[in-house]
Formats: C-alpha cells, sequence, structure tokens
C-alpha cells in the first residue's frame, strides 16, 4: 500500500483536497493534529471512488515510524 507523509504533502497547514503527484488527496483537520504532533508519521492512502479522471484518496492509518512512499 502505498503510505504519504507531511513533507510529500508541502507540509500543508489546512484541511481540504490537495492535488498530488498521482491524484487527490483529501486531508482532515485530525490528519493535520496528527502531522503536528508526529511530523514523520506516514499515513496509508485509502483509494475512493472517484467520477473523474483523477484518483482521490483518503488517509487512513498511520505509522510513526515514518515509511512513506
Amino acid at each position: 500500500m502505498r503510505k504519504v507523509n507531511w513533507a510529500q504533502v508541502g507540509k500543508i497547514t489546512e484541511p481540504g483536497r490537495y492535488m498530488f503527484r498521482f491524484g487527490y488527496v483529501i486531508v482532515t483537520a485530525e490528519d493535520l493534529s496528527i502531522w503536528q504532533k508526529y511530523p514523520e508519521a506516514a499515513f496509508t492512502l485509502i483509494p475512493m471512488f472517484s467520477s473523474g479522471p483523477q484518483e482521490e484518496y483518503k488517509l487512513g492509518a498511520f505509522d510513526l515510524s515514518g515509511g512513506g512512499a
């Protein structure tokens, strides 16, 4: 499974839907609070159904060892 860390998404500071190299990543306020507390945490990307040409992902379980993709 693909994982992503805070640095890979540009250390964003607001929840939202962000373009990433292989589609969109949806980041919630809760996801951001984890990254603020654990900056090296890597979240598993969970594919979502999307009707457009780009894939969409939400962030799932996280790993504190920082194993980003």
